[in-house]
């Protein structure tokens, strides 16, 4: 084989090495991108070895100088490619360190400071998700079985993301194919649908695509349909976050995919620009910066972004150095975080605590995950850690276990809201803990009674002011009782002669209540008022 043909071949099989690797791992064609790196070096690799081969077997017999002259010749430009990038690479990597660019680490991560009641309503019980994402996953997973001619054949995604849909706190998965064999007997028609759990009633339903627009893509398809395959061929040098499953407004699937891109040297800072927005039915891909993402998208950072990018700010804005000898300032996220909603956006919550402090925090940060506004609310008190232990503490005997707290405004009080669950990851009851004096802690069996409670407790340690009745007693004669059924109890209202006011109680805290009737005389032990709404403790005959 002549010298020409030799080139033209290796140059053709490298192609194809190339092409098949490019089609398995997916690199982008980014300078910024470490897998680019070992992308090229593979293929220069596969030229070299290839021209050896082939140079060899042509020159088989030849004298040993001559077989040298040639091996150097077929390995200069792979050789110098490997080496430029290797250096390319430790460079970046130097330039990038912390150490020689601290400021610019800080510099990513941007905040307002603002106080916590003005930013932060408060919610209606109606409002408040009951459910973290365990729990939501498990009441998801049930209801697969409503679809019982596909139940077989697809799985729900173990990955929920919480988003606002209709004004509601929700979680979404999208199905996904059991196994490859399960894909090959689906794939013509798709993915028949999503799990849509509602955060506050703790309903879950599978929602069913009409037949014809079903999910066409999606990270468990394969080939071309494959999700991060599809947007690689169509933006080769885009590097992408982890894709998120979101609804539009009208319940249309998509992908929300970041693009990533780094603000420090070619390998640090790690940011987001954008997103590319795919619909999980069409295919159809569209690219927007952060600010002109459409407002229904809802997570475009994700919290473990926005975390790290903080405690880059809260460790580097005064200096490397200062980082870890004088440590002036230097603060930190929590080990934790949550979501609340804010009119109809998500944002990212975690508390803020200085090195070294134990279970304290010196504020909490408030983060938009669509536009990345943070607010930093300066509020001395115990972390989620130690509000989920004040929380265990009131249910120590029966062994209840905390969710991670999610974060409410409760009588302009910043308030951690704590789900204890069972050992069947059944959620028993609800704890309202103080942020600032985590001993305030109240625990009950409904999210109304817990309210009820805590701010029962806030007026009687003065931290908030209204008109209270404490151990208060009336008798009278029943003349009306109501009924109605809140969040799956039965609410009893009852009205005594004489008064215009009702009287409250559930079924949950007096299983007696549901024996009394019109006429009857009751003793009411009433523990606070509230405007003109009365809760009852307890309701005993006599």
């Amino acid at each position: 084989m002549s010298r020409g043909k030799r080139t033209i071949t290796t140059i053709i099989i490298t192609f194809l090495v190339a092409l098949g690797y490019f089609y398995l791992r997916l690199p982008a064609i980014n300078l910024h991108d470490p897998e680019f790196y070992r992308f090229v070096i593979v293929v220069a690799a596969v030229y070299f070895g290839l021209s050896l081969v082939l140079g060899g077997a042509a020159l088989k017999g030849a004298t040993a100088q001559l077989f040298v002259q040639e091996v150097k010749r077929v390995a200069f430009l792979p050789a110098l490619v490997c080496i430029v990038l290797v250096a390319i690479f430790i460079v970046g990597n130097i330039i990038s360190a912390p150490i020689l660019r601290a400021r610019s680490y800080a510099a990513i991560f941007t905040m307002e400071h603002s106080v916590f009641e003005e930013d932060v309503r408060e919610i209606s019980f109606d409002q408040i998700p009951m459910l973290d994402a365990r729990s939501a996953a498990r009441l998801g997973n049930r209801t697969l079985g409503e679809l019982a001619d596909v139940v077989s054949q697809f799985e729900v995604s173990p990955v929920y993301t919480q988003i606002n849909f209709q004004g509601r706190p929700v979680r979404v998965a999208p199905l996904v194919y059991g196994d490859i064999i399960k894909w090959f007997n689906n794939m013509r028609e798709g993915i028949p649908g999503y799990v849509i759990v509602d955060m506050v009633t703790q309903q879950a339903e599978v929602v069913r695509l009409e037949p014809g627009s079903y999910m066409r893509y999606s990270p468990s398809e394969y080939f071309f349909r494959y999700l991060n395959r599809h947007l690689r061929f169509q933006f080769p040098t885009f590097m992408f976050d982890e894709p998120v499953f979101e609804l539009d407004d009208y319940g249309t699937p998509y992908w929300v995919v970041p693009r990533i891109v780094r603000r420090v040297g070619l390998f640090g800072g790690e940011d987001i620009q954008g997103a590319v927005l795919v619909n999980a039915i069409t295919g159809h891909s569209v690219y927007y910066d952060v600010a002109d993402i459409p407002l229904w998208v809802d997570r475009v950072f994700s919290a473990e972004l926005l975390t790290r990018q903080y405690d880059w700010f809260g460790a580097y804005s005064n200096g490397f150095l200062n980082s870890i000898l004088g440590q002036r300032d230097v603060t930190r996220t929590t080990a934790g975080f949550n979501y609340i909603a804010i009119e109809d956006d998500v944002y990212m919550y975690t508390g803020i605590t200085s090195v070294g402090a134990d279970n304290s925090i010196v504020g909490i940060l408030l983060v938009n995950q669509r536009t990345r506004e943070a607010t930093f609310y300066a509020v001395a008190g115990a972390d989620e850690r130690a509000g989920m232990a004040s929380a265990e503490g009131l249910v120590q005997d029966l062994r209840y276990v905390a969710t991670f707290p999610l974060l409410l405004n409760i009588a302009d009080q910043p308030t951690y809201f704590v789900a204890l669950k069972d050992a069947m990851d059944i959620v028993r009851q609800y704890s309202l803990v103080n942020v600032a004096q985590s001993q305030i802690a109240v625990n009950a069996p409904t999210v109304e009674e817990a309210v009820r409670l805590y701010r029962e407790v806030l007026l009687r340690q003065g931290i908030i002011t209204g008109d209270v009745i404490v151990g208060a007693y009336n008798v009278g004669v029943i003349e009306e009782i109501r009924t109605a059924v809140i969040d799956g109890n039965t609410h009893f209202y009852i009205r005594l002669q004489g008064q215009n006011f009702f009287y409250v109680i559930t079924a949950a805290i007096d299983p007696y209540v549901i024996l009394l009737n019109d006429g009857d005389i009751i003793e009411v032990y009433h523990g606070g008022l509230y405007s003109d709404l009365v809760w009852a403790h307890r309701i005993v005959r006599r």
